[in-house]
């Protein structure tokens, strides 16, 4: 039921956008041939004209358009009639461009202003999580780094920890003895071990019942994630070396042992790699009525956990007055709209994985699960989001988007004359492929995401 629910919230942001086109054209007087819901590729599913309109739906229920004589290379209506779009003044072309964005703009706020008008709140993107207790799996560093029941985790390794998944993305990429280290902590242990053991050619296996001493036990570096990493918009990439298991076996068997006597020949620099994979400090700030305690080092364990329960709350906006509804409003569409363009400019910059983009199925299993665990008013913000992000993505100067128009219109009034028509509607009918293409790949993605639980 709630899948059903957001394809029909979906629908509707399509349905919203390309009545924005339809209602300012016909304001303009411009003849619209069709109106499609969904791209013409396959099946008509429904076809009826009303008036002078046309008005189809098609399979692909995964855009829409609106025609004009302009488009029909066989269109009775004559070339130079005042009905056609070419033949209008660029203001009202410019207007009839634009108006499916903003009506993408005008929805996503009135769909905030509305949430937080029923809910009373709205939330701000950031998040406070607090310690509840410690469990039976608490590291022993846990046990003594002396958190107290409503500490608040502040800062981990230098970042805030204002977002849900901060501190186990933290505790999770420096679990103790993950059979990684790095290159420079290898070196110097092997440094160490050659002056520990002067006797003992570097150059050559050692034998199996040789002693060796072994140097003391150190930290590996601490972990450091930048915020694009920590919101997803970065693959965190380790310049870590893996240990072999032969490797790993040894590192178990000599944590916290001053001699080792070799078991099966190997060399220094085994050794060297054995003695590196440790364990990674994390250092934690928390608040303590209202008060920043820097607690002592602690180290997760191996599967990167803690060993606490804590709790997780989402900090709102309070919505009490229609000023303080404006205010909030503002707030969080202001805020969700950096978050969209600075995306669209790492995606563009090629920062984000082509494999982890995502699009319509993603986002409808997302946002069906959304109004199972969280409620229907926060399936209506992710519509208010989805329709914000259908406005900046149409925006792209990107040919068969509206921004490809608007870039058309632009290269007119400087030239002083349109751009030539075939070479408008090759270069538009090459995007228009190219992105049918593009959303196959998504929505390919978004298949595999679903298949192995990733979403």
């Amino acid at each position: 039921m709630n899948i059903i629910i957001m394809i029909l919230l979906i629908s509707f942001l399509v349905m919203v956008h390309e009545l924005g086109h339809f209602f300012v054209a016909k304001a303009f007087k411009i003849r619209v041939d069709k109106f499609g819901f969904g791209l013409p590729v396959g099946p008509t599913l429904f076809r009826k004209k009303i008036g002078e309109t046309e008005f189809l739906i098609h399979a692909l229920l995964l855009g829409g358009y609106v025609s004009f004589p302009d488009d029909d290379a066989e269109s009775k209506i004559p070339k130079d009639s005042p009905e056609r779009f070419v033949n209008k003044p660029a203001y009202q072309r410019f207007f009839v461009v634009v108006a499916g964005v903003t009506a993408n703009f005008i929805t996503a706020i009135l769909l905030v202003m509305l949430t937080a008008g029923i809910w009373h709140k709205l939330p701000t993107n950031t998040f406070e999580t607090s310690f509840d207790e410690l469990l039976p799996t608490a590291t022993p560093s846990v046990k003594a780094a002396g958190l107290q029941k409503g500490d608040v985790f502040y800062e981990i390794n230098g970042s805030n920890v204002d977002l849900p998944n901060v501190l186990s993305q933290y505790l999770y990429l420096s679990r103790s003895f993950d059979g990684y280290t790095s290159q420079r902590l290898v070196n110097k242990k092997l440094t160490e071990l050659k002056a520990l053991n002067p006797t003992i050619n570097p150059d050559k296996v050692i034998a199996k019942g040789t002693v060796i001493e072994l140097p003391a036990e150190e930290d590996e570096p601490p972990v450091h994630l930048t915020s694009d990493q920590l919101i997803g918009f970065e693959r965190y990439k380790s310049n870590e070396i893996p240990l072999t298991d032969m490797q790993k076996a040894v590192r178990d068997n000599i944590q916290g042992v001053k001699y080792y006597t070799i078991k099966i020949p190997t060399t220094f620099e085994d050794l060297a790699f054995s003695l590196a994979d440790t364990r990674k400090p994390v250092e934690i700030t928390v608040l303590r009525d209202g008060k920043k305690v820097d607690l002592p080092v602690i180290y997760p364990d191996r599967d990167g956990m803690m060993g606490i329960k804590k709790n997780v709350t989402e900090v709102m906006y309070p919505v009490k007055t229609l000023k303080d509804n404006i205010e909030a409003t503002y707030h969080y569409v202001k805020l969700n709209s950096e978050l969209m363009l600075y995306g669209l400019g790492k995606m563009f910059a090629g920062k984000i994985p082509m494999e982890e983009m995502h699009g319509i199925v993603a986002v409808t299993k997302i946002g069906s699960d959304i109004i199972e665990y969280h409620g229907f008013f926060k399936g209506l913000l992710l519509t208010a989001i989805i329709s914000l992000n259908l406005a900046y993505l149409n925006l792209l100067p990107i040919p068969a988007l509206d921004g490809g128009h608007v870039l058309f219109l632009c290269i007119e009034k400087l030239m002083g004359k349109p751009v030539n028509e075939k070479v408008t509607e090759i270069v538009s009918n090459l995007f228009f492929y190219l992105l049918i293409i593009f959303m196959i790949y998504i929505i390919y993605n978004d298949i595999i995401a679903l298949v192995t639980n990733k979403i």
